[in-house]
């Protein structure tokens, strides 16, 4: 039995977002004196928060399970645990020697205690999840496309969900590089004039979320329903970010006017939409996709959300917010240079 490639390429990008996650802000690099591995030998720290060490835990503990899913079966039963939590322990120990070197960040000997009893706690879920390997590669099999390319595509899809997490941005708006070149926000405008941008930017994305997904989808899936659970499974994930990230109070600030009305169009065209020839689809996706992030770097500021985050202290969340900032980002343009790839792939295969 051969191993999921899919789980592999999962724990590639889960790593990469960790490593960020871990060296954020990535600013102000110098050498401050120290060995990079002194914090080792570091006495124990007088406080010890607890929300730092569950987040310890939590993400380590999916790093753990990514790692013995993705070498399943060439790695088994203690064979899988140990390498695992070694692979934890390593990654955590080189990040926390990185962080010596950086003004925002503190080395800590407890992160790398949390982190590799997180790692192994998560090798034992994935242990326990092993056996569910098969059936997952059959559902993956009935609902999309063999290949490493299809692979790639679910993992976009995957970090389309994670990048809701982000409480700032628009709904499903991606591709704002105002933050990463430092261009100014542009002047207040009337709530109307931003509930008209937040319409046509939450339709044009979830329209080409659904083609992106149409184009990888297998003969047969039932893409519509599928397309459904997915925008269900992104607005659930765009709540619990509000309910966690700001108070349970403000679990629907999302849901504004502009949203909704993006959300019901959105909707529609994508269920339409997904009926158009497979080269239409895609072409259609990557100029919804543009039009969007056009739209999103010329947004006035939010009128509906410019309160309650004002009250947003980012505190914990500081790190993660720079992640998902990062995804939401990146995503549209590389969900443009995955279709611009899976078009050329197609038609040399002749499946255009």
């Amino acid at each position: 039995m051969r191993g999921s490639p899919l789980a592999r390429l999962a724990l590639a990008v889960y790593t990469l977002l960790v490593v960020y996650a871990s060296l954020y802000p990535l600013a102000g690099w110098r050498d401050h004196g120290l060995a990079p591995f002194e914090f080792l030998s570091a006495p124990w720290p007088r406080h010890v928060v607890l929300f730092d060490v569950a987040a310890d835990l939590v993400g380590y503990a999916v790093l753990g399970a990514l790692a013995v899913l993705a070498w399943h079966p060439r790695l088994r039963g203690g064979r899988a645990l140990l390498a695992a939590t070694a692979a934890g322990l390593a990654l955590s120990i080189a990040l926390e020697s990185a962080q010596t070197y950086l003004p925002a960040r503190v080395a800590s000997n407890v992160d790398v205690l949390c982190n590799t009893t997180g790692a192994l706690l998560g090798a034992f879920l994935g242990l326990a999840a092993a056996p569910l390997s098969p059936a997952f590669r059959g559902w993956r099999a009935r609902l999309f496309l063999p290949g490493a390319l299809s692979d790639l595509g679910v993992a976009l899809i995957g970090l389309w969900l994670f990048m809701q997490l982000n409480p700032a941005m628009l709904l499903f708006g991606g591709g704002d590089l105002r933050s990463l070149i430092a261009a100014p926000t542009g002047p207040a405008r009337a709530p109307e004039f931003f509930a008209a941008i937040e319409t046509v930017t939450a339709a044009a994305n979830l329209a080409a979320v659904a083609l992106l997904v149409s184009a990888i989808v297998a003969p047969g899936a039932p893409l519509r329903r599928l397309v459904l659970v997915l925008v269900a499974a992104a607005l659930a994930v765009k709540t619990l970010a509000f309910t966690i990230i700001l108070r349970a109070q403000d679990s629907f600030a999302w849901l504004t006017p502009g949203a909704l009305r993006g959300l019901a169009a959105g909707l529609v065209l994508a269920l339409l939409a997904v009926a158009l020839p497979r080269v239409a689809r895609m072409a259609l996706a990557a100029v919804l996709l543009a039009a969007a992030a056009v739209l999103v770097n010329h947004a006035p500021p939010n009128p509906y959300l410019a309160e309650i985050l004002k009250l947003w202290q980012q505190g914990h969340f500081l790190n993660f917010n720079g992640l998902t900032r990062l995804v939401a980002t990146l995503w549209p343009f590389a969900a443009v240079a995955y279709l611009i790839v899976l078009a050329a792939r197609r038609r040399d295969e002749g499946l255009l």
